[in-house]
């Protein structure tokens, strides 16, 4: 009889199989007051960075928004407003590539912050796609909602406010949904040659074993973006880099992501430290 083992030498070598989740931290309910606080740290080192991202969210929302007010009114912008949260992780993935620069110890310019965005762009793409379908869903829902809109043409407050309770309500369910698929996996997309399934499953995962913390930092973001939409969109111009830093810092301290390769932070191949 043969033996139906190769011999040893023959063998060829197991892949390396990495984990479909990456292991998650406990999180200290008061962690996004020192995401808030590195974030900001972030802000300061590379304020002409910072403020020129921001000045360039803010055109691109700008614009999404005055043509929804031409194409559709009231309705339309409301639906676009509420849509925000499902393209804000988006418009800060760029930033994360900043943080990490800073964590090591590195200049930050305009070049390198598009150069490192560009690497991971394929699966951003995913990504976006996956936000994107999301949208649309939220849009449909919104389409339906609108039944509950005052048909006067001069809408009293009391009209408006019975929308806007029905409209977030439902709307809500689908930013949770966002805010747990995007909370970590995007600084994980743009940190490290992982994929955008495993990426998104180890964001949700993590969110639903820190509950309390994750709530804060939810609370934190909803705040935040109503003092940009108080100020006149403004306000996005400073929050959206701000929020894109403390992002890459929660993501820091909420994963362990050391089974998977790191991306380089140049041109070149050579790895590079956490």
């Amino acid at each position: 009889m043969t033996d139906q083992n190769p011999p040893v030498e023959n063998r060829k070598p197991e892949p390396d199989l990495k984990p479909f989740i990456a292991p998650c931290r406990d999180l200290d309910p008061r962690a996004p007051l020192n995401w808030l606080r590195n974030g900001w740290q972030d802000f300061r080192k590379a304020p002409g960075l910072s403020l020129t991202w921001g000045i360039f969210s803010l055109l691109i929302f700008a614009a999404v928004a005055l043509g929804a007010w031409v194409i559709g009114r009231w309705i339309l912008l409301i639906s676009v407003l509420s849509g925000f949260i499902f393209i804000a992780p988006l418009m800060a993935f760029a930033l994360y590539s900043v943080s990490r620069q800073h964590c090591l110890g590195l200049e930050t310019n305009l070049e390198q912050t598009l150069k490192a965005a560009r690497r991971p762009f394929a699966n951003s793409l995913v990504f976006a796609l996956v936000l994107l379908i999301i949208f649309l869903l939220w849009a449909r829902a919104g389409s339906m909602v609108h039944i509950f809109f005052p048909s006067n043409a001069a809408p009293g407050i009391a009209g408006l406010i019975t929308f806007l309770l029905i409209g977030s309500a439902v709307g809500s369910v689908f930013a949770l949904v966002t805010f747990a698929a995007s909370a970590f996996s995007l600084p994980f997309i743009a940190n490290r040659e992982v994929d955008v399934v495993t990426a998104v499953v180890s964001s949700i995962n993590a969110v639903l074993r820190n509950k309390w913390t994750m709530f804060s930092w939810a609370a934190t973001i909803v705040l935040l973006t109503g003092v940009g939409f108080l100020t006149g969109l403004l306000g996005f111009v400073i929050i959206i880099p701000w929020l894109g830093y403390a992002t890459w810092h929660a993501y820091r301290d909420a994963l362990d992501v050391s089974d998977w390769d790191k991306l380089p932070t140049s041109d070149e191949t050579e790895p590079v430290a956490h």
